[in-house]
């Protein structure tokens, strides 16, 4: 099957096992099935599939994320010492682990389409990572508390691990315990990154956004709890910081040439 029959071969499974979907057609337009096959993936409660639905799946997303374009460690030059900005779908990165601003349910975004990195992230992974996350938290017997972190697979990701945080939501001002528990989560990322292993890893600007967490805070809490942990435990792992909004990409530059400056 070409990248086309797979496409329409995953929407008529997904359509097919849930009888609310009967009577429906697959569109002949390719953007319109795009959007049909990740809002079936995105609704889609965590529950076992067959192999040949996962087989299709998997050479499926790993050829749609190959032609969008990976981009590699290697590909990026660091702006001070072990760190390294870039601007870009944090789902195109390979690299150590890339980090998951989650919710504190924790088995991914359920809007379809939604333009969330949970989102993104649980797209293109494929579905086996809902199942993973649900089975994670059935153990565990209660919602991800703010701060903490969890490590998956990253399934069909170009990155090896994906780590789960889930990060405050401020509701007026930020408070000291709203940056204290952001701080958390970039500490808990990393330390979860160091017992596995992981020699590369990528953050997102976690709880800006929906979150309403202040770019400019949320980075400087950032940069400031990653070097005070590499200080600390004498890690050498590699931290890219990830950006999608101009406005993050300048803030951070910032931030991490003023540290260059620092540093010389």
């Amino acid at each position: 099957m070409n990248q086309a029959e797979k496409r329409v071969f995953l929407i008529q499974r997904l359509l097919d096992e849930d009888r609310r979907y009967r009577g429906r057609e697959v569109p002949a337009d390719a953007y319109e099935q795009k959007l049909m096959l990740r809002s079936l993936m995105n609704v889609r409660h965590p529950k076992a599939i067959d192999a040949e639905f996962l087989t299709v799946q998997d050479e499926y997303l790993r050829q749609e994320i190959e032609d969008a374009g990976i981009t590699r460690l290697a590909d990026l030059e660091p702006v001070c010492g072990d760190f390294y900005l870039w601007q870009g779908d944090i789902t195109r990165l390979e690299c150590g682990a890339i980090v998951n601003a989650a919710n504190s349910g924790m088995t991914g975004c359920y809007v379809p389409c939604h333009a969330c990195i949970d989102n993104c992230i649980h797209t293109f992974a494929g579905i086996q990572l809902r199942l993973d996350c649900a089975e994670i938290m059935e153990r565990q017997g209660h919602e991800e508390p703010t701060g903490q972190a969890k490590i998956t697979k990253a399934y069909n990701l170009p990155c090896d691990y994906v780590l789960h945080t889930v990060g405050p939501i401020i509701e007026g001002r930020v408070t000291p315990e709203d940056e204290h528990l952001l701080a958390s989560c970039y500490r808990s990322c990393l330390e979860l990154a160091l017992q596995n292993g992981v020699e590369s890893i990528a953050f997102c600007c976690i709880s800006t956004g929906v979150f309403h967490f202040p770019n400019q805070r949320a980075a400087e809490i950032a940069v400031e709890t990653v070097q005070n942990f590499k200080a600390e435990t004498g890690s050498e792992i590699k931290v890219i910081f990830n950006v999608f909004k101009d406005l993050d990409l300048e803030i951070y530059r910032r931030l991490l040439t003023e540290n260059r400056s620092s540093e010389s």
